[in-house]
């Protein structure tokens, strides 16, 4: 309750977003259930540990070339079609090339993903990541950044020269800002991977400290991991935040 004995908006918010989920869970009593083995549900990951565990097996996967296509036909989709259950919440770049359901190898209804522009984050994006883990128990968060990002070296041009990019694309300067502060100090051989490396460090960090997020990490209900792609590679290399 605030000063004035009204309820906090932010609850409010929460407890709406949770009632909504309930009721989709009501709604899914008569969904199909699948038959055959590729068409069969893969169990859903409860926990922090587990959930890391499944998308670095997929990632290992698309590293190979072995890969299972999971939970990717019809059946699936009406297995979803009335109740969603993710159990890994993906903050990526909108770089063409990391796409997170392919490069961890997931299906339909596996991931809520986010992509912004060097994983610029603002209120709405925020808010986004938020969702999965305050209305349906989403045990995992993960922050991509990846190798040669188009806007962290776009925004470090930017900064360095003082040149404002044209349009909104100022907004995703001002965003990485922080993160190419920490390049400069650093003094690193390659300042635009130091920058984008410190922008997934710095994004995890302040979305696994946030006011909403920051008790379900506390009690481990919750793990926010920050991972960086290689585009050479496809290996996914985690920076902080694994859970053990």
């Amino acid at each position: 309750m605030d000063r004035a004995g009204r309820p906090d908006r932010r609850a409010l918010l929460v407890a709406g977003l949770a009632g909504g989920t309930v009721a989709l869970a009501g709604c899914s009593s008569t969904r199909p259930v699948p038959s055959g083995n590729s068409a069969s549900p893969t169990a859903r990951p409860t926990t922090p540990a587990t959930a890391f565990a499944r998308l670095m097996k997929g990632n290992e996967r698309w590293v190979s070339g072995d890969l299972h296509h999971p939970d990717r036909d019809p059946t699936r989709r009406q297995f979803v079609a009335q109740k969603q259950e993710p159990f890994g919440a993906i903050l990526a770049c909108i770089d063409s090339r990391v796409p997170p359901e392919l490069l961890f190898d997931t299906g339909l209804g596996d991931l809520y993903v986010m992509r912004t522009g060097g994983e610029a984050v603002g209120p709405v994006v925020t808010g986004s990541v938020e969702y999965g883990p305050l209305t349906s128990g989403t045990p995992l968060i993960v922050v991509l950044g990846h190798q040669r990002c188009g806007a962290i070296k776009a925004a470090y041009t930017s900064l360095r020269d003082g040149k404002p990019l044209p349009g909104n694309l100022q907004a995703i300067v001002k965003a990485l800002q922080p993160a190419y502060e920490y390049a400069v100090r650093k003094r690193g051989a390659d300042p635009v991977e130091t920058m984008a490396r410190a922008q997934v460090r710095l994004t995890a960090a302040e979305l696994r400290s946030n006011q909403a997020l920051a008790p379900l990490v506390k009690k481990r209900a919750l793990a926010v991991v920050g991972a960086y792609y290689s585009l050479d590679t496809g290996t996914v290399e985690v920076l902080a935040g694994a859970p053990s």
